[in-house]
């Protein structure tokens, strides 16, 4: 309902008593206001008030989305704008699209989209929206009261609420071209269901309106890696173990010099691939039961001005539980140990109490897959494996024979070893591993281990052939699972495919495919600075239940659906909030009002 005026107060009336729905959330002015205007109830009316100067001959509109609702059942008015101008006439145009997360093309809700007049690259990070609109759960959004003329278009997840972009942590999403709105006459056809058949429909007629373009648009969001390179945290989680946590990758490792001990070979240190989060393992046991260790760390960090420059810390890494505490605890254990021992051998239990080993995890299943190792995992750093403990067998009719085989550090899970070996489908094989074979750090071994195991055969598995049209050069296909977790990838061939094989049978599998454009393996974020836009994500908008010994032969036109139709809704975290209810009543509005 769109009106010209010059008052800075006024209502909308409605038929019916009303109230908002997280109008803080949900209501959206533009152009963006310095002082957010009082959005209220009062009965059948909604009172608006703005506080800000107006500006003169301006297009205004209220977008309430699905705020309003009726009072009696909470019905939602969705797709609701009021609009008003401080000039002679008011700008009707729309642009619209869908703003979806780069990485897993996720709908982003609730994330502001703005249009710049200012066509220059800095109007983004300096200057507020000219008009702007917010994404509901689908992630569609829809900008009203544009004017003719060419603009450029972001979203942003507005943190400050400032209506730029300057800060890091705020997600955002350009395009590199302009947007040009536009409007045409169109025609669309509605079908009326019969009342008494609802499979049935009585007539379908035409519909003229005015369709305003474009109307497709598809904004990739992301957050950029984060540049500030600084200590974010560290903590003691227990006696024999500290962690220090940073806010950004590194190639280098911290240095450590104790204030109060000797810091040389006083560690074993885990890190994970980005450098960003460092464990430090004490092996010295009575350093361990110390109350608090201090240390000077030297490594860098982000000064003032965005440069990485040394930086030195004095950290004092404190034990939770102060050493009269645990000694009091240890003692209180002992007694319990011993009130128990004494009632099992009134009991007659003679027993002797087991002797601790250092704690290991075999994952070896009876059932192995062709495609995965045995995985040895440790609670604590190992200190030393006598491979000649360990020992693999195949069974040769009714005899094991011993095989090669190789053991090998996981080069990305610490504490993790794979045991590799030449596993032949439908085998039996047999694992040994002798007491006192693996030794941890604080001088506790393992127990002795034999494991049986039968490889699963070729038949026990479905295949998947992918034959890929439209990727880039060095582009990766990732398998997923029903909960869009990766379960394994492979770049495509220089031939455009992409094989899977060994995959579950009854299991329902999922296909992503990045552009890799820089070739490291990893999909990479965007850079709003360089104009640099995140690494394309596409989905095969269609789901595998695997069956046993039968393969699956699909090719794939990674363009041949837009982005906001591939992702199936079953695998999408974000869902929509009562999107057919939003619908239905408002057809249902238009019934009464003789519009259909």
């Amino acid at each position: 309902m769109p009106r010209t005026t010059s008052v800075r107060k006024f209502s909308i009336e409605f038929d019916e008593y009303i109230k908002l729905d997280k109008a803080s959330e949900k209501v959206i002015i533009s152009p963006p206001q310095n002082e957010a205007p009082e959005v209220k109830v009062s009965g059948h009316r909604v009172l608006v008030e703005f506080f800000d100067t107006l500006r003169e001959n301006t297009t205004y509109t209220i977008d309430f989305g699905d705020a309003i609702v009726d009072n009696n059942e909470d019905n939602p008015l969705g797709n609701f704008a009021y609009a008003f101008s401080t000039g002679e006439h008011i700008d009707t145009m729309e642009v619209s699209g869908t703003v979806l997360a780069a990485e897993n093309l996720e709908p982003v809700k609730g994330i502001q989209v703005g249009l710049h007049k200012n066509l220059e690259d800095s109007a983004f990070v300096k200057l507020p929206f000219d008009r702007i609109s917010r994404t509901d759960s689908r992630g569609r959004f829809t900008i009203r009261g544009v004017a003719p003329g060419k603009y450029r278009i972001y979203a942003l997840m507005d943190g400050n609420q400032n209506y730029f972009f300057d800060s890091k942590t705020e997600a955002v999403a350009f395009l590199d071209s302009l947007v040009v709105p536009d409007m045409r006459p169109a025609m669309r056809q509605d079908t009326v269901w019969n009342e008494l058949d609802t499979l049935a429909y009585d007539t379908i007629y035409e519909v003229h309106y005015t369709r305003f373009l474009p109307d497709n648009l598809i904004l990739r969001s992301f957050k950029e890696e984060n540049p500030m390179q600084y200590l974010v945290k560290s903590e003691r989680e227990q006696l024999n173990r500290f962690s220090l946590y940073f806010s950004a990758k590194s190639d280098t490792l911290p240095t450590i010099k104790g204030l109060d001990f000797d810091e040389k070979d006083a560690f074993i240190i885990e890190s994970n691939p980005r450098n960003d989060t460092i464990r430090y393992w004490i092996k010295d046991t009575v350093m361990c039961e110390r109350d608090t260790l201090t240390f000077q760390m030297d490594y860098l960090a982000t000064d003032t001005l965005g440069q990485l420059v040394p930086k030195t810390d004095t950290l004092r890494m404190v034990n939770k539980i102060d050493k009269k505490r645990r000694m009091a605890l240890a003692e209180e254990a002992l007694k319990k140990e011993e009130k128990e021992r004494k009632k099992r051998e009134k009991k007659g239990d003679t027993l002797k109490a087991q002797p601790k080993f250092f704690a290991m995890t075999v994952d070896a299943p009876s059932s192995l897959d062709l495609n995965r190792n045995i995985v040895l995992k440790f609670e604590e750093p190992v200190e030393h494996i006598d491979t000649a403990a360990i020992h693999m067998a195949v069974k040769v009719d009714s005899l094991w024979e011993d095989i090669p085989f190789i053991l090998m550090a996981d080069s990305v899970a610490p504490r993790q070893y794979q045991i590799l070996a030449d596993w032949q489908p439908g085998q039996e094989y047999q694992l040994k591993i002798d007491s006192l074979g693996i030794k941890g750090i604080y001088g506790l071994y393992t127990n002795k281990v034999e494991n049986q195991l039968k490889v699963k055969t070729l038949e026990d598995y479905g295949t998947l052939y992918l034959n890929i049209v439209g990727a880039g050069p060095h582009a990766i296909v990732q398998l997923l699972n029903s909960s869009d977790g990766v379960v394994r990838q492979q770049p495509v061939t220089d031939k455009n495919t992409c094989d899977f094989y060994f995959l579950q049978p009854s299991t329902k599998y999922y296909i992503r495919l990045f552009n890799d454009d820089n070739n490291n393996g990893v999909w990479d974020t965007g850079n709003y600075a360089e104009k640099r836009q995140p690494e394309e994500v596409f989905y095969f908008p269609k789901v595998w239940e695997m069956k046993a010994n039968f393969e699956f032969e699909e090719t794939w036109d990674i363009h041949a659906m837009p982005l906001d139709k591939q992702k199936l809704d079953e695998i999408k975290k974000q869902k929509p909030d009562e999107a057919k209810k939003i619908k239905d009543r408002n057809k249902e509005r238009a019934r009464k009002l003789g519009r259909t």
